[in-house]
């Protein structure tokens, strides 16, 4: 393997995370040097928190454009609140989030053969040329990889009839029935599958960083690319198993 060593950062919003379990995870699985870091951004300064509040994202279709923000802006980047407790979602560009990290790793640990994975309670989002439009992401990959806990429970979709039955729903007592119907159908924030599903997510990271293949296609693979909350339950939490190919790679690196 290149990488010798990684290093996670945590989410202090998210203590569904649990950084001391993930790191045993890790190391079970691969022969990596796992170091845990506190908040990534906790002694950042007034600039850096501008940057942060200036790769917002207002169109979902158009592509990214930086603009200015406001003094309260940059206030809530301070903050850093837990995303439950938010009233509306705020959207970032996932590539220049990654850019802002980037310049703040210390150059001495900028090096090819350690990984930095950081978790943020930021919702990162990534436009596609395919259809013109932001979409919501879950990781950013490569070196540092970004894992959003917050893209784990928006990205992946809810099962197809939440969303109609949402559509008939015209207030907050009925929309809450809904919710309460299909409840368990989906990740929730605070939710204690979060923990599971995120090592699924750091498989991919670590693996996407080694191989440079993204995802699989197979979806009795843990590194499968989950579109739907069923299927992230599926791989993460009911089968938790590697495609032959996955198995193989990972016993190469074991060795």
């Amino acid at each position: 393997m290149k990488i010798s060593k990684i290093i996670l950062y945590e989410e202090p919003t998210v203590p569904e995370i649990q950084l001391k379990k993930i790191k045993k995870f890790i190391t079970d699985t691969f022969p990596i040097e796992i170091e845990l870091r506190k908040n990534f951004f906790q002694f950042s300064n007034e600039k850096i928190f501008e940057k942060i509040a200036s790769i917002r994202i207002f169109n979902l279709k158009k592509q990214f454009k930086k603009h200015v923000p406001t003094i309260d802006d940059i206030q809530i980047e301070k903050e850093n609140k837990d995303m439950s407790e938010k009233e509306s979602m705020i959207l970032y560009d996932g590539f220049e989030l990654q850019n802002i990290v980037t310049e703040l790793i210390p150059i001495n640990e900028s090096t090819d053969d350690i990984l930095h994975i950081v978790f943020t309670n930021k919702l990162t989002c990534t436009f596609d040329e395919g259809d013109f439009r932001y979409h919501a992401r879950a990781l950013i990959g490569s070196n540092p990889a970004i894992i959003s806990t917050t893209g784990i429970i928006e990205a992946p979709a809810k099962p197809k009839q939440y969303y109609l039955d949402l559509m008939t729903s015209f207030s907050k007592e009925s929309i809450e029935e809904v919710k309460e119907k299909f409840k368990g159908k989906f990740l929730e924030y605070h939710d204690s599958r979060l923990h599971e599903i995120v090592e699924g997510y750091l498989l991919q990271s670590i693996m996407y960083y080694e191989t440079g293949e993204s995802f699989c296609d197979n979806k009795e693979c843990r590194l499968f690319n989950a579109h739907w909350q069923k299927d992230l339950f599926y791989t993460q939490i009911e089968n938790k198993k590697f495609c032959k190919k996955h198995l193989e790679t990972i016993k190469k690196f074991r060795n």
